[in-house]
């Protein structure tokens, strides 16, 4: 059963959300990395990208909590499925949020021209979980999300920040926390109303992080190495 549902999109901070989240007693968080390999779930949203009928239930079965993309494309019908869910929407300045997103997940998951387009053709060959995900982040995000226009920055960020009004507009004051990651662990404990813990708050996959990993998985391609579920780049 859902107690916490993420309305904010990809590379707001989620990742280090959905640490935060477990750490505080509402794991498993469903993230884009929970996908790694899982090809019922990533088939899953992607039915749920073309519209056919969703048991929110069994797609989610397990998680107590759910942040980033591919859910937060579907925050109303979420919101609408669990209505005592709290709801928790990340934001950032949209001008570094589209710089972020063009940077790392745009480019790994995106079709890409070129080398990199070559490169990710070997993935896809080499990782058949990753060619479905992929497929799935498409339908999702740069076409269902952006329109297959992400590469205009100005309707891009028009976008992201329509979302953000939409949610803070859809969602009752007492049921939504706006939420910047660099905040820490107070507004978030607050809201949950539970005791922060005696620990640092996370600060995981940033850009440069991001980067090394998908380095790391390009660098087995080209080697003709095996890539597992590991491997494969989240989107964050």
């Amino acid at each position: 059963m859902l107690e916490v549902i993420g309305a904010g999109m990809g590379r707001t901070g989620t990742y280090s959300l959905k640490t935060a989240l477990e750490r505080l007693g509402y794991g498993p968080c469903h993230h884009m990395s929970s996908l790694d390999g899982d090809l019922d779930r990533i088939r899953g949203w992607e039915a749920a990208a073309q519209e056919e009928p969703v048991e929110w239930s069994r797609l989610l079965g397990g998680y107590h909590a759910t942040v980033d993309w591919p859910s937060c494309y579907f925050w109303r019908e979420l919101t609408a499925a669990y209505p005592d869910a709290r709801v928790i929407l990340t934001v950032r300045d949209p001008g570094r949020w589209y710089a972020s997103v063009r940077d790392t997940i745009y480019r790994s998951s995106h079709r890409q021209p070129g080398w990199a387009g070559l490169v990710m053709r070997l993935e896809n060959l080499v990782c058949p979980a990753l060619r479905v995900r992929r497929r799935m982040c498409e339908r999702v995000i740069w076409d269902g999300t952006f329109g297959s226009r992400f590469d205009e920055r100005r309707y891009a960020i028009e976008v992201f920040e329509w979302h953000t009004a939409q949610v803070r507009a859809a969602v009752p004051a007492d049921r939504l926390l706006v939420y910047e990651a660099g905040q820490g662990w107070e507004p978030l404990c607050e809201f949950l109303r539970v005791p922060p813990p005696d620990e640092p708050f996370p600060h995981l996959n940033d850009g440069a992080a991001f980067r090394r990993m998908a380095a790391r998985r390009r660098r087995r391609v080209l080697t003709l190495r095996p890539l597992d579920s590991g491997d494969s780049t989240a989107v964050r």
